[in-house]
């Protein structure tokens, strides 16, 4: 039975459906303004004057303006429009959810998901029965009345609906320069991330279903898998546009408010430029000192101000355009390109890294697909935030025909006299806007890279119980701060900040230009020409504005170059210490039969209790721990090594997170608990870990007779075996607990252990008894403190980059504790050197 027959059997007509829907994705539409285009929607302030800055003149045929515009124009309509909203937004992992009988099919899919009641009511709606689905969602946080009390009326279930749809989006969404990486990762084995397994390919967002392999796409897979070197080369790459898109989080703040605020001059023409950068700064403060605050608190305000200001625009142009040059329409012609390269020659061509300032914000559009849908987005692009850019440059440009001596003001001398103030206003708080839509995608960036290994550990704070996704990182905050202030106090110039702007936008463009052609050959199973046309025509634009950039590395472009220099020193240092440091684990892995042959000379006791081990091997002991046992003969009745990895997906579902096997003969009683996480999960669990462990560990034993012929694998060393492959999803399903099934089961672990007797009435296996006892004794962490050292014959570059550069970034980096939130009397460190 398809959709539409189950609406008509249950009393749902399709046109009620279909309104529904269609008024789920106008709205989503309309709060995408203010998430998604604040930073593009702020571009006019700045794109003539930092066009016109260098030597470029205007002569009285106005052919240099009609240029201008013809390329922005042309810009915004190839690139903005065609490439990233119709091509690039099809490269997200689940794609839209468009209707709402779709919606409720991810939610039966959803984790803790499940029918709390006998029956549904129904209320003529499917909204009834989505509210009821909702109910039961884990993690929503979304309080809803049970069917007893009194239901919600159609305003408040449209909100719920609405809260309920970004949830799912942005869940099962994931967009950016990291998402086509991921794709790629997923079909074609790219990913150098450490500890992958087998079992990580059966997760439920690693999906790589699809037509079977052309030998396009064999062959481009086969080319990375023969040589290495290329693929830490695509790693390379990827990183080099992720931090030009952090200098963005550094430029934007400062060139948006610089130019917002410069505008007050026109009024008040005694303000010293000084003054402006001052009320420049004391903004730019304010912004990052209440990014801790998280923005969901005044989110429901960045839509309308961003609304209100793009319809500003679009009132100013179109009064420009008729009160100054009605025919400025004609310059949408390509001919006024050609023109205007002919006449100008290499100053026209070096203006061009202006030019592209007129899109700064696309890749943070295609970056925010994750929370709000495909169409909702092309929507809201295609039928306003379109039109209105057009019809601004249009004015401004027809307004500069007749006011040539206004170039270095043009935007604000355009705004009518009357209405100055209300639009300088708006204007300040649309700058703003735009600043915070970029620092929340740093943010974001910045822990995707921690999750990559990229990154040091910093301290992540989710901001919202509500809105998934929002994050605050503190140094990285406080970081951007200081270098937008560098910047600001600097340069006090918006034309030398938007060659660094410019620079860095198109790189970013290039990098995604390039990644989409590979998904195209690898993910979608195009054919060449398709991938060779699309990177020939998107690919060939940047390159023409990125080379204009870099002849204005010297007039202000060179902050973008120093900025992400800066960060992928950081990145690759911390990439390649970390990886040698985990190629020290693997190649110094402890044979359990070494340590069970040393016990009776070192004088080995097992003492009560559980002990976690922290480690980043997925097989075998690691060295630390047989560090720790031979100069402490010690270690707990019941042993657990806990590995938290990352895996390259976007997000692990509950279900799926833990993964719990035996390490090495049963009468030892040790185990490997593996926490999988995708890349934009945040690594700190939000309930009783230990609970929760314990009860996985009493369920392994139950069940483990039953499942190890199935599921084991023994990957001995010199003997012994350590057994790792049980499914999540077979064996640890009942490990993850909706919230209150959560709480239930940390009661019942603390009603077992105070009373071990009334245990045995359960008939539980003696091993699980040992376990349930050993949790009564309490639980230790032991983290292991590796310091990495160059071995003596490494060159110097080695040296410098291990000895000095990783050893200073991991003395300043998050302690692992702290991240895991560990009790100080429950935490037992244990130091050892790497000579890596």
């Amino acid at each position: 039975m398809n959709p539409s027959e189950e609406f008509v059997e249950q009393g749902i007509s399709q046109q009620n459906l279909r309104t529904v829907s269609s008024t789920t994705v106008l709205t989503l539409a309309y709060q995408s303004l203010g998430v998604v285009y604040g930073d593009l929607c702020i571009s006019p302030l700045y794109v003539y004057k930092t066009t016109f800055s260098g030597k470029l003149s205007l002569h009285e045929d106005d052919e240099e303006i009609y240029g201008v515009l013809s390329f922005i124009f042309w810009t915004i309509t190839l690139i903005a429009l065609f490439k990233y909203v119709f091509i690039v937004m099809l490269a997200d992992d689940n794609g839209e959810v468009p209707q709402l009988y779709l919606t409720y099919q991810q939610l039966s899919r959803t984790e803790g998901y499940k029918r709390c009641y006998d029956t549904i009511i129904w209320e003529g709606s499917l909204l009834d029965l989505i509210l009821e689905t909702a109910a039961c969602m884990e993690n929503l946080h979304i309080a809803l009345p049970s069917p007893e009390n009194d239901l919600l009326n159609t305003e408040q279930k449209h909100h719920v609906l609405l809260m309920l749809y970004q949830k799912i989006v942005a869940e099962n969404s994931s967009c950016g320069t990291f998402a086509l990486y991921s794709l790629l990762c997923r079909h074609a084995g790219l990913s150098i991330l450490p500890n992958q397994q087998a079992a990580d390919e059966k997760l439920s967002e690693y999906v790589t279903e699809g037509s079977a392999d052309t030998w396009r796409s064999s062959a481009l897979k086969s080319f990375f898998e023969k040589h290495p070197r290329f693929r830490k080369g695509l790693l390379i790459f990827v990183l080099l546009g992720t931090c030009m898109a952090i200098a963005d989080g550094v430029l934007t703040p400062a060139i948006s408010v610089l130019s917002a605020v410069s505008g007050v001059k026109l009024k008040i023409t005694e303000l010293h430029e000084n003054h402006i950068v001052i009320i420049s700064c004391v903004i730019l403060v304010g912004l990052f000192s209440l990014q801790h605050y998280g923005t969901h608190k005044v989110a429901f305000m960045f839509a309308p101000i961003v609304t209100a200001w793009l319809l500003c625009l679009t009132g100013i142009g179109v009064y420009n355009i008729f009160w100054w040059n009605s025919h400025i329409f004609h310059a949408l012609s390509p001919i006024y390109m050609l023109k205007f390269l002919k006449s100008t020659g290499v100053e026209g061509w070096i203006s061009l890294g202006g030019v592209v300032l007129a899109i700064t914000g696309v890749e943070t559009m295609f970056a925010n697909l994750g929370h709000f849908s495909p169409l909702s987005i092309r929507i809201a692009f295609t039928f306003l935030v379109y039109p209105s850019l057009l019809l601004t440059y249009m004015g401004e440009a027809a307004f500069l025909s007749k006011h040539h001596e206004d170039i270095e003001r043009s935007f604000y001398k355009a705004i009518p006299e009357t209405v100055f103030w209300p639009v300088f206003i708006v204007a300040t708080f649309a700058a703003v806007i735009g600043s915070q839509a970029v620092i929340s995608a740093t943010f974001s960036i910045i822990s995707q890279c921690c999750a990559l290994n990229c990154f040091p550990h910093v301290r992540i704070i989710h901001t919202s119980s509500k809105i998934y996704g929002q994050i605050y990182i503190p140094e990285v905050n406080w970081m951007l701060m200081c270098l937008s202030l560098a910047v600001t106090i600097g340069l006090r110039d918006t034309s030398m900040m938007g060659h660094a702007y410019g620079l860095a936008v198109t790189t970013v463009m290039f990098v995604t230009t390039c990644l989409m052609a590979m998904v195209m050959i690898i993910v979608w199973k195009q054919n060449t020409f398709t991938a060779v046309a699309f990177l020939l025509v998107f690919g060939s634009m940047e390159l023409l504005y990125i080379s204009a950039c870099i002849f204005k590395v010297p007039e202000g472009a060179w902050i973008a170059l120093t900025v992400s220099s800066i960060f992928m020193a950081v990145m690759y240092i911390w990439n390649y210490g970390t990886m040698k440091k985990h190629q020290f684990d693997v190649e110094n892995k402890v044979s359990m039969n070494r340590i069970v042959s040393l016990g009776p000379s070192l004088g080995m006791v097992r003492v009560p209790g559980i002990g976690l081990v922290y480690t980043n091997l997925v097989t075998g002991v690691p060295a630390v721990f047989g560090h720790f046992v031979t100069n402490l003969p010690a270690f707990h009745q019941v042993l657990v090594f806990v590995c938290i990895k990352s895996v390259q997906v976007p997000y692990v579902c509950e279900k799926e997170r833990i993964l719990i096997s035996r390490v090495g003969p049963k009468e030892c009683g040790m185990f490997r608990c593996i926490l999988r996480y995708g890349y934009k999960d945040l690594q700190q669990e939000n309930y009783n870990f230990e609970n929760r462990l314990v009860s996985g560990l009493v369920q392994f034993v139950e069940t483990e007779e039953q499942t190890a012929p199935k599921a084991t694998d023994f990957c001995g060393e010199f003997g012994n075996s350590d057994i790792e492959a049980f499914d999540s999803s077979v064996h640890t399903t009942t490990i993850s607990y909706p919230e209150e099934d959560r709480a239930r089961c940390s009661c019942d672990i603390q009603v077992m252990t105070s009373d071990i007797g009334r245990v045995e009435s359960f008939l539980l296996k003696d091993e699980s008894l040992q376990i349930l006892k050993a949790k009564e004794s309490g639980v230790t962490y032991v983290l292991g403190h590796s310091y990495a050292k160059s071995k003596k014959p490494s060159s110097i570059f080695k040296k410098f980059a291990i000895d000095v550069a990783y050893a200073f970034l991991s003395k300043n980096s998050t302690e692992p504790n702290i991240l895991m939130k560990v009790s100080p009397t429950s935490l037992l460190e244990v130091g050892m050197i790497y000579y890596v």
